[in-house]
C-alpha cells in the first residue's frame, strides 16, 4: 500500500494517534519502498525531535512492569505530561509473532487521550527493544508526546541495549533478595540508574527493605555512581511518584551540566556506527561470491582443511575484490 508521506508528517505533527500509528508501522516495515518512505518522513521530523524525557524500564517477568508504567503514567497525566509507551513483547523464533497484550495489562492508561501505547514484537531483536525503537522515540517526539517510556522484554545478558537510547534506566525487581540478587545480571547492574524493588506492600514489606539493602551494596560495587535502589507499590501507587522525582532531579541537573546533550550526541553517534555495521554485514551475506565461497569453506572446516580465522580471513578478501568501489 503506497504511503502518503506528506499526511503522516502532518498528522504527527498535529498530534494524531492514528497517524502516529502509521508512521511507527511505516518505519518497522522492512519494505524497500516503506523503508525510503520512513526516512523521509523521519528527515522532515527531526527539527521536531529530542524535548521528551527518554525513560526505559525493564524487569524479569511477572514483576509488574505493566502495573508500574500504568500507575507512573496516570500520576504524570495528572501533571499536565503526554505519554508514548513502547512496549516490546517476545516474538515466536518460528512465526516473528507476537503476543502484543501490553493495551490490555494498562487498562486506565490506555484509554487516555493524552497516552499513546504501541507494542511492537522483539522480531528476534537483541538488546530487548524492537528494531526500531529509536525511529519510534523520534515520531512519538514530533508527535508531543514529552515522556516516552520503553518498555523491554525481560532481564537478560543482550537486553542492556536500550540504556543506549534512553536518558534514564530502571530496572524493576521483586522483593527478597537472596535468588534474585544472585540471578540479576552484572551487565544490567553496571547500567542501571535505579533499581526499583516492586510489589513493596503487605507481607512483602520486610523482605522488599531487606533486598533494598541488598541491592544498594551491589549498586556500589558494580553501579554508575548515581544509581540507588528505592522501593514502591505500583499497585498501590505508592512510592512511584518518588521515582519520578528523582528521575527528573537527576535529568534536570544534566541539562544544567551539559552531560544531557553531550549523552544524546554521543547515542545518536553510536547509533549511525551500529546501523552502519548492520548495512555492512548484509551487503557481506548478500555477496553471491561469499555465499558459494561459504559453501566451500564449509566443507574444509568439516574435513579439517582449514581454519575458521583463515577462512574469515579469504571469505574478507574475496568480499572487498567483489565490492564495488567509486572511480
Amino acid at each position: 500500500m503506497k504511503q502518503n508521506v506528506t499526511d503522516i508528517q502532518s498528522g504527527i505533527l498535529s498530534g494524531n494517534r492514528r497517524m502516529l500509528a502509521k508512521g511507527i508501522t511505516l518505519v518497522e516495515s522492512r519494505r524497500k519502498q516503506d523503508m525510503d518512505a520512513a526516512q523521509q518522513v523521519l528527515e522532515k521530523l527531526m527539527s521536531k525531535t529530542g524535548q521528551s524525557i527518554r525513560l526505559g524500564i525493564t524487569g524479569v517477568p511477572g514483576v509488574g512492569k505493566s502495573t508500574f508504567i500504568e500507575t507512573l503514567g496516570m500520576q504524570l497525566i495528572e501533571k499536565g505530561h503526554r505519554i508514548a509507551v513502547l512496549a516490546v513483547d517476545p516474538s515466536s523464533p518460528r512465526s516473528g509473532g507476537s503476543i502484543l497484550g501490553d493495551k490490555t495489562r494498562m487498562p486506565s492508561l490506555s484509554t487516555r487521550e493524552e497516552a499513546f501505547i504501541r507494542p511492537s514484537p522483539a522480531s528476534g531483536t537483541l538488546g530487548g527493544v524492537a528494531g526500531k525503537t529509536r525511529e519510534s522515540i523520534l515520531l512519538c517526539e514530533a508527535a508531543g508526546y514529552d515522556v516516552v517510556l520503553v518498555e523491554t522484554v525481560g532481564v537478560g545478558q543482550s537486553e542492556v541495549e536500550v540504556a543506549s537510547m534512553v536518558d534514564y534506566f530502571l530496572v524493576l525487581m521483586l522483593p527478597g533478595a537472596g535468588d534474585s540478587l544472585q540471578g540479576i545480571k552484572k551487565g544490567i547492574i553496571e547500567l542501571a540508574d535505579m533499581l526499583v524493588i516492586n510489589k513493596a506492600d503487605g507481607d512483602n514489606l520486610k523482605s522488599a527493605k531487606l533486598a533494598k539493602s541488598e541491592y544498594e551494596k551491589a549498586l556500589r560495587l558494580l553501579g554508575p555512581p548515581k544509581s540507588r535502589a528505592r522501593l514502591c507499590s505500583s499497585l498501590k501507587g505508592d512510592g512511584v511518584s518518588a521515582v519520578w522525582d528523582e528521575v527528573t532531579e537527576y535529568i534536570n541537573k544534566q541539562k544544567k551540566e551539559g552531560g544531557f546533550e553531550l549523552n544524546r550526541k554521543k547515542q545518536m553517534y553510536n547509533w549511525m556506527v551500529r546501523i552502519t555495521e548492520e548495512a555492512i554485514l548484509q551487503d557481506f551475506r548478500l555477496n553471491s561470491h561469499v555465499r558459494d565461497a561459504l559453501i566451500n569453506f564449509k566443507s574444509q572446516l568439516e574435513k579439517g582443511e582449514t581454519t575458521p580465522v583463515m577462512a574469515c580471513m579469504k571469505l574478507l578478501k574475496l568480499f572487498r575484490e567483489n565490492t564495488e568501489r567509486p572511480d
